[in-house]
Parts: C-alpha cells; sequence; structure tokens
C-alpha cells in the first residue's frame, strides 16, 4: 500500500513492545476492520469474533510482517477471509452472491486501499474533536446526530442562545480544519458528508 512513515513506526515500536503504539494500532484501524465486517453483512457478535481473531493473529504475525507500511493491507485482506470463512460457516454466501467464487467476494486492492484511506481520515477526525474544547465537542455532536436537533434542543441543553448556535459552529468548525491532526487533509474531506462538518 502506500509507504506511510508513521504505520512503520507505529509498528516498530509494537513490535519491540510499546503497549501504547499497539493499541494506537488498534485504534487507528478498528473502524478499517469494522467496515469490512459490515460489507460481508456480519451481525455485532460474528463482527466482534472477527475483530478478536484479526487482532490476535497480527499479535502472532506483526514481527513477521516484510513490509511494516502494509499493515493497513495486511488487516484488510485478514478481515475479509475472517469474514468469509465466518459467512461459509454459517451458510450465508447466497446472501453475498452465492455463485461467486471467493476471489470475486475479496475486496480488491483499490477497494482496500479506499478504506484504508477512510479509516485513516475518520481516525483523524475523531483525533481532531477529541482534541477540541468540550464546548466544542458537545455542540459538533449534537449537530452530527441523525437527524440533529433543533437549535431550541440545543439552547435547552447546552444553554447557548439560538441566535449564536450557528456563529459557534463555524468557531468550532474552523479551529477543528486547523487542528493539527488534520493537516495534509483537504477542506472537502472535513466537509464531505461523511466529515463533521456535515452537521
Amino acid at each position: 500500500m502506500r509507504d506511510d512513515p508513521t504505520v512503520v513506526a507505529l509498528v516498530t515500536r509494537a513490535t519491540a513492545g510499546d503497549q501504547g503504539a499497539w493499541h494506537e494500532i488498534v485504534e487507528r484501524y478498528a473502524p478499517l476492520v469494522w467496515s469490512i465486517c459490515v460489507r460481508y453483512q456480519l451481525n455485532g457478535q460474528h463482527a466482534e469474533d472477527v475483530g478478536q481473531t484479526v487482532w490476535l493473529l497480527l499479535v502472532e504475525q506483526l514481527g513477521k510482517l516484510r513490509e511494516p507500511a502494509a499493515l493497513p493491507g495486511w488487516l484488510a485482506a485478514t478481515t475479509a477471509h475472517e469474514c468469509l470463512r465466518v459467512v461459509k460457516a454459517a451458510g450465508r454466501i447466497e446472501d453475498l452472491g452465492g455463485s461467486l467464487d471467493d476471489a470475486l467476494l475479496l475486496p480488491d486492492a483499490a477497494t482496500i486501499e479506499q478504506e484504508i484511506i477512510t479509516a485513516e481520515r475518520n481516525a483523524r477526525l475523531r483525533a481532531a474533536l477529541a482534541a477540541l474544547p468540550a464546548r466544542c465537542r458537545q455542540l459538533l455532536s449534537m449537530l452530527m446526530s441523525d437527524p440533529p436537533p433543533a437549535y431550541a434542543e440545543i439552547h435547552a441543553a447546552l444553554d447557548i442562545p439560538v441566535g449564536s448556535i450557528g456563529p459557534q459552529r463555524a468557531r468550532c468548525l474552523d479551529r477543528l480544519r486547523r487542528s493539527k491532526y488534520l493537516i495534509g487533509l483537504g477542506e472537502d474531506e472535513v466537509d464531505s458528508p461523511g466529515g463533521v462538518a456535515r452537521a
């Protein structure tokens, strides 16, 4: 996949026993694992089982990765294989197009790359949101809910005057865009339908 030096550093630190690096890997790539489970239409319990299996396999294989930068691709491929195993075991292969052979059910490199990019973007957005002041986090969280609450509800919950909600939202989003966690992300990625500005 991409030659991302932060991935190489994380893998190197985790291989050396750094628990913080291990937790960062899990936090960063858990959305990728989960998104692949969703594509295979796994229920919550099966998705959790696949996730646990993938992380256990990673513990066993982490030091054996020839190219640490390939970790996201390894996670995506391993997750897809585990999902397919679970789907077959449950006899649900028809749900995914029973006549398709295994190769067609596994994601192609372009799909894996897009899921990795999306997972990494979402992890950076979560980190940027977590770094905001509590008031901004609360406001943006409320505005991101589906459907978003009426301004009167936001006023009641956060004690923000109704006329100030829009300007405060704009200031919070501006702080978010300037976050160190979002350096390198385009404004369209923050403002995209999957981004926070969609609030």
